[in-house]
């Protein structure tokens, strides 16, 4: 029972069996969780993203064994963490939306320095959140300079 529940919510209620582009179907999870989480004051919504990304941190510690290879393309929660990341403190607007996924996505894939070691040099649950949430921070400061520097 644990193995199975470890694996529905490590791979985003399934989303990261996708076909194609698990981490793409698994960030979109992470679109309704902001939703959710967007009118929590600011400092909530830092505790239960920081919440989360320890929650998807252990569960990617203890799917990995589940899954071949490291770092899983099954395991998604990692990309609803960074997702998370990427929208903290912007404001739920289509335009936003739109912009931070695109953008998450392009850092996810990219894994601009130091995301690229995180992945390759942490171990376990670690290594695989932890370049996400580094593409989340990028996104988000991209967003952020977006926002404000073009009124987007």
């Amino acid at each position: 029972m644990k193995e199975r529940l470890i694996k529905i919510f490590a791979t985003g209620l399934g989303l990261g069996y996708a076909p194609l582009a698990p981490g793409t179907a698994g960030s979109l999870l992470g679109i309704p969780l902001f939703y959710g989480m967007a009118s929590f004051p600011w400092m909530l919504y830092l505790l239960t993203a920081t919440a989360f990304a320890c929650l998807a941190g252990y569960l990617s510690n203890e799917a990995e064994p589940l899954f071949p290879g490291k770092d899983s393309p099954r395991i998604v929660i990692d990309e609803i963490a960074g997702m998370l990341v990427t929208f903290f403190l912007v404001t739920p607007t289509p335009v936003h939306i739109v912009l931070g996924f695109c953008l998450f996505r392009i850092f996810d894939i990219v894994k601009i320095f130091p995301a690229n070691r995180f992945q390759r040099r942490l171990p376990g649950g670690l290594g695989i959140v932890a370049d996400d949430l580094a593409a989340g921070v990028y996104a988000n400061l991209v967003l952020a300079g977006l926002i404000h520097g073009f009124g987007i």
